[in-house]
């Protein structure tokens, strides 16, 4: 006893003490981290990618390149982000048919599960926009005016008023939103798919987006009246003018008729 209290004593001890307790502490970490759950996480990831990177060789990477650097038939990838691959693929776009002014939307050829394989392997080629999350991309909350003000400002130059399409030069075209996914009009924002711009966090807030995304979902509807009537498919005035033109005008013409051959009629009985 007289020994054990010595040592306890001694100038070293309290250190021996401090270092047994790291240790311990060490050890216990060690077991009980959840670093086999990161490893696992790291690992799925790679066998997503792994995946993802058999699907491009066979479905993309000619015309695409085989790393993803573009060739004379397909842009490159590097760069586009998660969020590119899930619109182009998600809607049809990609893989194209066949080359042309604009690839169209089309039936969509991939599972989900492949699509997020595509894309896992498309974003480790290089940063991009990731795909959104639902809470990004929900309505539910968003201000349908503001929105409605947003999107007549950025887009109803190519999209018309209420997002119904129109065509461009060159045989290009501004597809019809009605029916889209509210996560694909996200992602277009984001990426500026063909000949549409882009609309980065630092242009359009993610907010901006959610509030165009509640607008379109509200102006195309089918509970939405509108308070004009018949509408003549939301084109706006050009479509409406050209109505008036040749119904109206020429309404009136064949009235003009009428009364003048029954007026030659009746001078003549």
């Amino acid at each position: 006893m007289k020994k054990l209290s010595a040592r306890r004593r001694h100038p070293l001890a309290a250190v021996v003490v401090l270092l047994l307790a790291l240790a311990a502490t060490g050890g216990l970490y060690t077991a009980f981290a959840p670093a086999s759950k990161a490893k696992a996480d790291d690992s799925a990831q790679s066998l997503t990618i792994e995946e993802g990177k058999k699907l491009y060789e066979v479905g993309c990477a000619s015309c695409h390149g085989t790393g993803g650097q573009g060739t004379t038939d397909g842009p490159s990838l590097v760069g586009v982000g998660a969020a590119a691959v899930d619109f182009q693929v998600g809607t049809g776009r990609m893989p194209a048919q066949q080359p042309g002014a604009q690839i169209p939307r089309k039936k969509v050829i991939y599972s989900q599960a492949e699509i997020d394989q595509l894309a896992a392997y498309i974003a480790s080629l290089g940063a991009g926009p990731n795909v959104p999350t639902k809470n990004q991309y929900s309505p539910e909350g968003a201000d349908i005016a503001k929105g409605g003000e947003l999107f007549r400002t950025n887009c109803a130059q190519c999209h018309n008023f209420t997002g119904k399409g129109g065509a461009l030069t060159h045989g290009k075209f501004a597809p019809d939103l009605e029916g889209v996914a509210p996560k694909h009009i996200y992602e277009a924002m984001q990426t500026g798919p063909q000949n549409m711009p882009s609309f980065p966090d630092t242009t359009l807030s993610s907010k901006n987006k959610k509030d165009i995304i509640a607008y379109l979902n509200a102006v195309n509807s089918d509970e939405t009246q509108n308070p004009g009537g018949l509408e003549l498919g939301g084109l706006g005035p050009v479509s409406e003018g050209l109505f008036a033109w040749i119904f109206g005008l020429g309404a009136l013409i064949a009235v003009a008729v009428w009364v003048a051959a029954r007026t030659a009629k009746a001078k003549k009985s």
